[in-house]
Order: C-alpha cells, then structure tokens, then sequence
C-alpha cells in the first residue's frame, strides 16, 4: 500500500476507513471544531502522538508516549490491525499526518496512508467540510510490540554523524541548520556531520510529495554510496523528520531510522554544535 493517498482516491474508496486529523498548533481543537472532513476524528499532536516532557534535554519536545497508551488510544479511536487508516493534517503532512503514519507503521500496521496535500487538497477539490464532531465506537487496546520500531538514541546518531558509512540527515530549514536563526529551540545550528535536506524539498509547488521518481533520484543522490539501513532522520523534536521518512518510503528507499529527540534534544545536553555547511 502507497504511503499516500490522492483526494480522488479517498471520495471513492470502497470499505471502511477510519479517518484521523492530526493537525497541530495551539488552536488545533477550534480549527477541527470549524471546520473539518466528514468523519474525521480529531487528534492532539502533543498529548496523543507525544509525550509532554518534563524536561527536552530527555527526549526532546516531543517524545514518544508510552506505547500502552498509544495502544489505548488506537483502541479509542477504533483501530484494528486490520483497520484502514488515513490520516490528513495542515501542513502537507508535516504536522501530526506524516507522525501518526510513522507511528504506526513503527508498531506493525500496514494499512495507513497520508492524504496527499493534506486538508488543503481536500478543499481545493471541493470537499465539503463538517463542523460536527467525529467519535468512533472504541475497540480493545491495539496489540502492540514492546517499543516502536525503527528509532534511535542521541548516542548512537552522534556516532553515525562521525561515521563514513552512515549518514544524519537534518531536514529542518537551512538557515536553522546553518545556526543563522532558530525560533523554538535554545540554540542554534546542527549535529556536526549531519546533512541538511529541508522535509520542503520532498513538495511540488502544490504542497504535494513529488513524485516517486523525484524523490528517489534526490535521495540516493544525497545517500551516495551509503546504504539506506545506515541511514537517520531528525528535525527540531521528531514531527517534521516523520515527512521525510514518508517521502523515502514512497520512493521505494526503505530503513532508515528516526532520531526522536532530534535537535531539541542534541541542543540541550552541552553536545558539539556546528553552523557551517557540511
């Protein structure tokens, strides 16, 4: 199953499909509330996809939850592992769409697409927004693994920064990664030895993920000669790298690994920072 889905698709998708918005912001609940598609349940990024910190040194801004309560929480929502999930945020999946998708393809799940364009798509098509809420009929907890899959530690991402034959990829906006600015965490710039490829650069002009053959020919030129299993994403606090992940999925490179911490972790543990171009 593609990791996206064309508005098309979804108005005439046969079967069931359980329908997330995971958009994110501190207004998210009233942006639902005015407006959004039928059916579509709503998730809070920061207290059903993370877990709030109680410091960012550890883990970073937006770690994890414990994976028993995304498992209620899936349940709640009424997923099934035979479920078909779609998910939607605003920001072209970079928000809560792209982490729900990794999330959950992290603990096993196979049917769970993105909507492709996210909300924007849907309007632009002439998609019908609802300003009723969306409550699903629960289900038992979700049977999940011991942890997510795929993820990494600070120690091991500044290992593989070092290492020739792996690769960090940083995919927030350049001039964060070069230090020129940085509007959320305490200090600017990046990993020393991590690469900067802004999750920007997976779009058209759109808002939509290029296409397959795009991607693929962007990354494995970025990769070179390392192999995609070597290779892990970050951003600020592990939302935004989830965009990236998607895009690689979608060109066929699959293993790469995500560093949930990410630079609002790395920033705050007195680590080496960089600011020039790798």
């Amino acid at each position: 199953m593609s990791p996206l889905i064309e508005i098309e698709e979804l108005r005439s998708a046969k079967g069931p499909i359980i329908l997330i918005d995971a958009r994110a912001g501190a207004d998210t609940r009233q942006r639902y509330d005015a407006g959004h598609l039928q059916g579509a349940q709503f998730a809070d990024l920061d207290k059903d996809l993370a877990l709030l910190p109680e410091n960012a040194a550890n883990g970073g801004r937006h770690p994890l939850p414990p994976i028993e309560s995304f498992s209620k929480k899936l349940g709640e929502w009424g997923i099934t592992p035979n479920s078909h999930v779609v998910v939607y945020d605003d920001k072209a999946a970079a928000f809560g769409g792209a982490r729900l998708w990794w999330m959950l393809r992290a603990i096993g799940h196979k049917k769970v697409q993105v909507l492709n364009g996210g909300l924007k798509a849907a309007i632009d098509a002439g998609v019908p927004l609802s300003t009723e809420p969306y409550t699903a009929t629960p289900v038992a907890a979700y049977p999940v693994p011991n942890s997510f899959a795929g993820t990494v530690d600070i120690e091991e991402t500044g290992k593989a920064a070092k290492d020739s034959l792996k690769m960090v990829i940083d995919v927030r906006e350049t001039p964060r990664y070069l230090g020129q600015m940085e509007p959320i965490d305490l200090i600017a710039g990046h990993i020393p030895g991590a690469e900067n490829m802004p999750y920007t650069l997976n779009l058209d002009a759109n808002g939509k993920y290029k296409s397959p053959e795009e991607l693929k020919a962007a990354y494995e030129k970025l990769l070179g000669d390392v192999k995609p299993d070597e290779v892990i994403v970050h951003c600020g606090s592990g939302v935004t790298a989830c965009h990236t992940l998607l895009g690689m999925d979608y060109a066929g490179i699959a293993g790469p690994k995500m560093y949930v911490g990410s630079w609002s972790e790395w920033s705050r543990r007195d680590l080496p920072i960089a600011t020039e171009q790798k």
